[in-house]
């Protein structure tokens, strides 16, 4: 089983302190990543807050590659409006060059309004921006060649150099998928990256992406199975990391409320593409109780208990690997580390023991051969 530590650089008004020291500090966190024995590390692509202060995932993975000989790197995800699709395919081509084929691709489309806005791109178009952009990018990487017509304009046919080293099927996701999305990322090969993780003991959302890649593919194919995200507490204390996994989780909840403007009723329904998160708005009294309920999902106890909450959703996903967060909603750096090594040290072992039924390190070593 793969497993990978993810981070969202997320701030969140937690600690006090330069931006410059927090960003420092995560990063040597994720180097510390492959010293523990974790097999990849993932980070997000935000902007303009401290909701997730990580505004160049591929950047910080560059350094994180010179650095380190063997950790995978992920991307969590590259927002694709955000990028032309030439600069975005030739900064991926880098990395994968540098990293000697270690880069791990996960896509997303965005949501939060002033992201968009700061980055002059207009959020109308988003779905269009996505849809298109991750057709270009996702081809490139295979033929070395990009070229196409859409919501980009025109891209005249350019070859790529320095050229792929690799093929990078195996080893591409798409985060949140929906609606029209599901569809290009089928074409496209890509599998599922289960961002937010279902409470123990509640329904699990129906497999809508397979049933969209066997109406693409065909009905005797299957996706990739996914990757696994979500945020984890471990103490050997089950109540105190009950306790602490839902501050913190509840924390994220709150913040991502803010960055997503999902308190600010009227705005969705004016944005192409975007009308049905109105239902998601929340009024004023509404916040704290979803926050509340929001906070159960965080996968916390022992690390016996983390282990058979992993093993229920390795049965229920059946998946290639986990990516979890362990450094979430503003927790002191001294937190941070604690639970870091005790996930390394009391969990991953018998996690990375287990048999997945496709693993993404094969597909690593397919490509190599």
């Amino acid at each position: 089983m793969h497993v990978g530590l993810a981070t969202g650089f997320a701030h969140q008004g937690g600690r006090s302190g330069p931006d410059a020291e927090f960003i420092r500090e995560e990063i040597e966190h994720l180097l510390l990543a492959e010293e523990l024995g974790f097999d990849s590390v993932w980070i997000t692509e935000h902007h303009f807050s401290d909701y997730s202060m990580s505004n160049d995932p591929l950047q910080l993975l560059t350094y994180i590659a010179a650095k380190t000989r063997h950790v995978k790197l992920g991307t969590q995800c590259i927002i694709v409006p955000w990028h032309n699709p030439a600069r975005l395919v030739e900064k991926i081509v880098n990395l994968d060059i540098l990293s000697n084929g270690r880069v791990i691709l996960g896509f997303g489309g965005g949501l939060a309004q002033h992201e968009f806005a700061g980055l002059g791109i207009d959020m109308n178009k988003s779905r269009d921006l996505y849809n298109d952009g991750l057709e270009l990018v996702c081809t490139a990487l295979e033929t070395g060649v990009i070229e196409g017509e859409g919501a980009y304009g025109r891209l005249a046919r350019s070859e790529l150099r320095p050229r792929p080293i690799k093929s990078f099927e195996g080893r591409k996701f798409c985060g949140s998928l929906s609606g029209n999305s599901m569809y290009t990322a089928a074409r496209m090969g890509c599998g599922n990256m289960v961002l937010m993780l279902p409470q123990r003991g509640k329904d699990v959302p129906p497999d809508k992406y397979t049933e969209v890649w066997k109406e693409v593919n065909g009905p005797d194919s299957s996706p990739p199975p996914p990757m696994l995200s979500g945020n984890y507490y471990v103490d050997e204390s089950a109540e105190y990391a009950e306790l602490q996994g839902r501050k913190y989780l509840a924390n994220t909840m709150r913040a991502a409320i803010r960055n997503y403007h999902l308190d600010t009723p009227g705005v969705f329904p004016t944005i192409k593409g975007y009308e049905h998160y109105e239902k998601m708005v929340l009024a004023p009294e509404a916040i704290e109780p979803y926050v509340e309920d929001f906070s159960k999902g965080a996968v916390t106890g022992t690390p016996q208990m983390i282990l058979e909450r992993m093993w229920e959703l390795k049965e229920i996903y059946k998946p290639q690997g986990f990516f979890p967060h362990v450094h979430f909603g503003g927790m002191p750096r001294e937190e941070a580390r604690k639970n870091i090594h005790l996930f390394a040290e009391k969990v991953l072992p018998e996690l990375k023991s287990w048999e997945a039924e496709a693993s993404i390190d094969d597909r690593f070593l397919e490509a190599a051969e």
